[in-house]
């Protein structure tokens, strides 16, 4: 094959995968599902609730799974461009007129107290989803630019200091029990809610408090990145306090709980039950695709940006959303995250349904059963 045709197979592979950045956009289904709902009234001020956590499910069911990965010779070409980087840039925008909205509409006596709940529920979800979500994948980003946008949408709902614990903490401490993040195998969501938020708040002040001070700056200064953070969230909240009133901070305040508490319970079912080894040194195993729980459903996978595709994302924290792979080695959900998320609701049910999971996937490792999977991926 001549280098012309080269480059022209390989022009055609790219374009076709920037016409599959498009199917990521149906996020924007979440802040339109807030618009429609507050203007349809009722029960269906919980549009984006049911569009989450009913919709998506179905159509899981019905687009099955998809295990495909990305062609190793365009890697460079999907990460480079720039149709996928603006469906999450776009999303910073999406997100401040749906927090706007919110506050205006259950605020303007137009709603009663159950629709204004209503809203409060759908827009939290849309900042847990949007918001929280595509944060994340901003704020691995080594492009500043990314960080601050990743950021901003943090300060929607009160939780930019899990910037600095995700990246710096999380992904350090994983599957070991010094995580705040990592869910213990017989652990209830309820049990794991109130240890993980307030850990998540310790751990982010120690390694601020410790990156201040290898710098030699005051804790207590403009330099701390949680407190210019929750600054920001103050002003954000003042914001919208000044322009429709007190219970717009209300609302505000709830909306955040709703958006973080999705985080969480996600958080605890990424990684639920798995640790990592530790070693005659004190010190844990290196991370790899084994400690984190993954799903293949093809459309919670466009609906989250990949976020499903879990363990590549802390083997390899630096991958952009749209190459990250799915590994067959890894240990794999039942159902998508949606589904996964009500089932940890019901503690009997998840315990029921995972723990036999967790100790079948351990036992595969120590068999050396899942290392052979491994490396025959690798081989591939």
């Amino acid at each position: 094959m001549t280098v012309d045709a080269q480059s022209t197979d390989r022009y055609k592979a790219v374009m076709t995968d920037k016409v599959r950045s498009w199917p990521f956009m149906m996020i924007y289904l979440l802040p339109a599902a807030v618009f429609l709902g507050a203007y349809w009234g009722g029960i269906n001020t919980l549009t984006a609730l049911i569009w989450a956590f009913v919709w998506i499910p179905i159509m899981d069911f019905l687009f099955g799974l998809d295990t495909k990965n990305p062609e190793r010779e365009i890697e460079k070409d999907l990460t480079d461009s720039l149709s996928f980087r603006m469906v999450t840039w776009g999303c910073v925008p999406a997100l401040y007129a749906t927090l706007i909205f919110g506050a205006w509409m259950v605020t303007n006596g137009t709603m009663s107290v159950w629709e204004s709940i209503g809203l409060t529920i759908s827009v939290g979800i849309t900042g847990g989803v949007m918001g929280i979500n595509v944060a994340h994948e901003l704020i691995h980003r080594d492009v500043k630019a990314e960080r601050l946008l990743g950021r901003m949408m943090l300060w929607t709902v009160n939780y930019t200091h899990w910037a600095i614990e995700h990246v710096y903490g999380h992904h350090a401490q994983v599957a070991t029990p010094n995580d705040p993040a990592t869910a213990k195998r017989g652990e209830t969501f309820y049990a794991f809610w109130p240890r993980t938020v307030k850990g998540t708040w310790l751990s982010a002040w120690h390694l601020e408090k410790r990156r201040l001070g290898r710098m030699k700056k005051p804790v207590w200064s403009h330099h701390n990145q949680i407190l210019r953070g929750v600054g920001m969230q103050i002003l954000v909240a003042a914001g919208l306090t000044a322009a429709f009133g007190p219970w717009a901070l209300a609302f505000f305040i709830g909306q955040s709980i709703v958006a973080f508490s999705l985080l969480e319970v996600v958080n605890y079912l990424e990684h639920y039950g798995l640790e990592r080894r530790q070693l005659d040194n004190g010190k844990y195993e290196q991370v790899t695709p084994i400690h984190s729980w993954n799903a293949a459903n093809r459309i919670t996978n466009l609906f989250l940006f990949h976020l499903q595709r879990h363990s590549d994302h802390h083997a390899n924290a630096g991958r952009r959303y749209q190459v990250l792979r799915h590994f067959e080695h890894s240990p794999q959900l039942p159902t998508g995250y949606a589904g996964m998320v009500l089932l940890a609701l019901v503690p009997p049910l998840w315990f029921k349904v995972m723990n036999p999971k967790v100790d079948h996937y351990r036992n595969l490792v120590e068999s050396g059963e899942v290392q052979r999977i491994a490396e025959q991926e690798t081989a591939a």
